[in-house]
């Protein structure tokens, strides 16, 4: 039986089950291994075919200043239309039944029966086991409303397990989603233990404190941020949600976190590095990760670094559906560590790396050969790669502290958090780091514009970056000057203008990794011809066939009008006629 939103199969399903629950919820949540069931049942949902694993890791948040898919050209198919603000409602790949919106109402509904479980029969009062399994609930059933909210806006509310009146519901304001969840979470930080107080928290697989409280801050700043709504993009008009309040909000919860001393950035490779490592130490930078199995996730198979034949690091030829925009690598200071972790400018064919061309960057998070490396895995599998997805780090709540501080007291109260993630960023350019938060602590709004670039620097392939666009109202605008920057890069012109025409490579020594010369300013064609590398090529966005210049096909319509997914024909046709996508422009 499928669960929606606004619908279920049937009443009769409904009310069979919903007498099978209750019969059975007083053995299970009473009982805290079967309980623990109950939390390995949610995140199954994450974990189906078309949800997390193959859906929504792969399609939301794409075509923005920092991200791009690689059918980017290709502007009237199914898959390039759910990146270019031009979706279609009966999209060949999210409308069916069972979809991303789907299977998350599922674990919603999942969440449900374990949340109303566990507050009657797991005497949570007295049994701090089964309290942190209902603040992880909480949390779940939060970490999928705020991405419903991400991809869809308002969307129906259900917080409650399904009943014969409840089957079918319409559409509800999201500022009673997120007041909702701002006290979940809430109360689900007084329930979980800090990273590592509890063997249970000792796993980035499993919820901890410090991620309650930077989901809580992450939900907050959306919540008193800006958004599209029918009636026009604005912030809230609840006074519960007003700017002011959320970010206090945002800064108590991410202070609590920085102050607890229970979380701590790595080096920027090294971050990556543990996520394939695949131990799982809290304690570290990463908050939380989604958990797949080596059987299920597809996060380096359509984000990671292309292998377009078998080698020795992977079984699989894939990587690459996504990737860095070309823009955002020049938006790097050389010295910037996090440039070549992030965008990789070659894939690998028969186990050696080969350039690419300027229209297709690989996100470096992601790579085959450092679970080769790491973990000492080799995928097989022929659809799955294993690899879990990277929900939330430290460093995500160093530079909310930074927002939301910056707004409420200004920017030199702000600026030691920024500064953080800054000297990871250049840690053997301390000069830099000085001079940069000297320029941008002049005023709250040179500070506002610094925390803008510096997010859109930092998680480049995390998809946050689309969330956060929209939450500050620069969606459109920003898409508007990456479009132009594009423009400008491929004819040499402004900034670029005395960028090389080609790039001169070749193969290092150690016979796999190659050598690139011509992607840096200053570098120049004179030079490169000169070294001696063995090959050259033009670094081009240009490639023979195309039909659309890669700028325009970064957007095809007002970005700002179709800043989320409609909801899915197959959905609104099963609805009863309770949702629509009435003021969504579709």
């Amino acid at each position: 039986m499928l669960i929606f939103g606004g619908l279920i199969t049937s009443c009769e399903d409904v009310l069979e089950v919903e007498s099978e629950s209750s019969l059975d919820e007083s053995v299970i949540f009473s009982n805290p291994s079967l309980a623990e069931g109950a939390v390995a049942g949610i995140i199954h949902s994450f974990g189906e075919t078309n949800s997390y694993r193959g859906r929504f890791i792969l399609y939301y948040g794409m075509n923005t200043d920092t991200e791009v898919t690689h059918s980017l050209k290709d502007v009237d198919g199914d898959k390039a239309r759910l990146s270019n603000y031009n979706t279609n409602v009966n999209n060949g790949n999210m409308n069916t039944e069972n979809n991303a919106w789907a299977k998350f109402y599922e674990g919603i509904e999942r969440a449900n029966v374990a949340i109303r479980g566990l507050r009657k029969y797991g005497d949570v009062e007295n049994n701090e086991y089964m309290a942190q399994l209902l603040g992880e609930v909480l949390t779940l059933r939060a970490v999928i409303y705020n991405d419903l909210l991400r991809a869809w806006g308002d969307v129906p509310a259900r917080f409650e397990p399904v009943n014969a009146e409840t089957v079918y519901l319409p559409r509800s304001d999201r500022d009673i989603i997120y007041k909702q969840l701002l006290a979940d979470l809430e109360e689900a930080a007084q329930l979980v233990a800090w990273p590592n107080e509890t063997e249970i928290t000792s796993s980035t697989e499993r919820i901890n404190k410090a991620f309650v409280k930077g989901l809580r801050a992450r939900l907050a700043l959306a919540a008193g941020g800006y958004g599209q709504r029918p009636d026009g993009i604005r912030r809230s008009n609840d006074p519960d949600l007003a700017p002011e309040k959320m970010y206090e909000i945002a800064k108590n919860e991410c202070l609590d976190v920085i102050n607890s001393g229970t979380a701590q950035l790595e080096t920027f490779e090294g971050v990556f590095r543990s996520l394939h490592r695949e131990d799982y130490v809290a304690g570290k930078e990463i908050l939380w990760e989604i958990p797949f199995d080596a059987g299920r996730g597809r996060v380096i198979f359509d984000l990671g670094v292309r292998h377009t034949t078998t080698d020795k690091y992977t079984g699989q030829n894939r990587g690459g559906s996504n990737g860095p925009n070309p823009a955002i690598f020049y938006d790097f200071d050389v010295d910037d560590v996090r440039r070549d972790v992030s965008c990789v400018p070659y894939e690998w064919t028969n186990g050696v790396q080969v350039p690419t061309n300027l229209n297709k960057f690989y996100f470096g998070k992601y790579r085959y050969e450092w679970l080769y490396e790491e973990a000492g895995r080799r995928v097989e599998a022929p659809n799955d790669d294993g690899l879990n997805f990277l929900y939330m780090r430290y460093s995500d709540v160093l530079l909310m502290a930074a927002e939301a501080i910056n707004e409420l007291d200004g920017p030199d109260a702000a600026a030691p958090y920024l500064r953080a993630v800054r000297e990871r960023a250049f840690p053997n350019n301390p000069e830099k780091v000085d001079a940069y938060m000297a320029q941008v602590t002049t005023s709250k709004e040179a500070f506002f514009n610094a925390i803008v670039d510096e997010r859109a620097l930092e998680f480049v392939g995390e998809k946050l970056r689309k969330a956060d666009l929209i939450r500050w109202n620069l969606l459109g605008q920003k898409l508007q000057e990456s479009a132009e920057k594009l423009r400008q890069l491929e004819n040499r012109e402004g900034k670029y203008a005395n960028l090389p025409r080609n790039i001169y490579f070749r193969t290092a020594e150690d016979g796999e990794s190659v050598e690139i010369y011509g992607l840096n300013f200053g570098d120049t064609d004179e030079e490169g011809a000169s070294l001696g590398y063995s090959e050259s090529k033009e670094w081009t966005m240009e490639s023979e066939g195309d039909l659309v210049t890669y700028w325009d096909a970064l957007y095809v319509n007002d970005p700002d009008e179709q800043q989320y997914w409609p909801i899915w024909q197959v959905f609104i046709d099963s609805s009863n006629g309770m949702l629509t996508n009435d003021g969504y422009g579709y």
